[in-house]
Formats: C-alpha cells, sequence, structure tokens
C-alpha cells in the first residue's frame, strides 16, 4: 500500500441527502429583503378592496354552520377548563381550591366577572 491508495478515499455520501437540494420555502426576493408575513385582518382587508365574482369563494364569503359540540367552559378564575358552576354565584371553576376562593369572593366582584363573562344574570 502506498500513499497513492490513501489519498483516493472518498467520504462515504449518505443516502437519504440529495446534494442537488435547493431551500424553496421562504425564499428571499430579489431585492434582499425577506418575505414578510401577513395577519389575517391584513389578508381580509385586501379581499374586501378587490372587485370580486358573486360566486367567488374568499375568506370573508365562507360561512361555517353551527357546531353541534356544547361550548367549552372556562374558570372565571384560573382560565383552566372548568367543569364545575357554582350554583350560588353562577361562577366556572375547576378544582376544590378555585371553589373556595369563589364563595370567599363579595358581591360586587362576583357580578364583575359574569360582566366579563357576558352572563345574562346577575348575582341576585
Amino acid at each position: 500500500m502506498g500513499t497513492e491508495d490513501m489519498t483516493e478515499v472518498k467520504k462515504p455520501q449518505s443516502v437519504f441527502k440529495n446534494p442537488e437540494f435547493q431551500q424553496k420555502f421562504r425564499p428571499i426576493s430579489v431585492s434582499g429583503k425577506k418575505r414578510t408575513w401577513r395577519s389575517l385582518k391584513q389578508v381580509l382587508a385586501q379581499e374586501k378592496s378587490l372587485p370580486w365574482p358573486a360566486e367567488f369563494v374568499h375568506y370573508s364569503s365562507i360561512n361555517a354552520p353551527p357546531s353541534f359540540r356544547p361550548a367549552k367552559k372556562y374558570s372565571d378564575i384560573s382560565g383552566l377548563q372548568a367543569r364545575y358552576t357554582d350554583p350560588q354565584t353562577k361562577l366556572y371553576y375547576a378544582t376544590a381550591e378555585e371553589f373556595a376562593t369563589v364563595r370567599s369572593l363579595p358581591m360586587d366582584i362576583t357580578a364583575g366577572y359574569l360582566a366579563l363573562r357576558g352572563a345574562s344574570s346577575i348575582v341576585g
């Protein structure tokens, strides 16, 4: 074995890597600036300003039927998913500790929580 044999040793190429691969998502424009993402509000505003045919479907024209599932309830104290409702104050709570907190709240704070949630019946 001479030194000539050692220089010809090639690095093994991985089977799963493609040497011609070019990253195609998030391309940088010709001017060198990165493409900025638009929010849904911006997309809707742009769609409303364009003249669309009546039968064309776009974001602001999509209507969904009402859900058959009941709406999820979240605790008025912690924001966790609530499984329980206090019958006295009508506040939602998730744990026993929150129940103790709900019962210890004064009526004006309880009314404030219900108003924030948009509950129709204020404690009386």
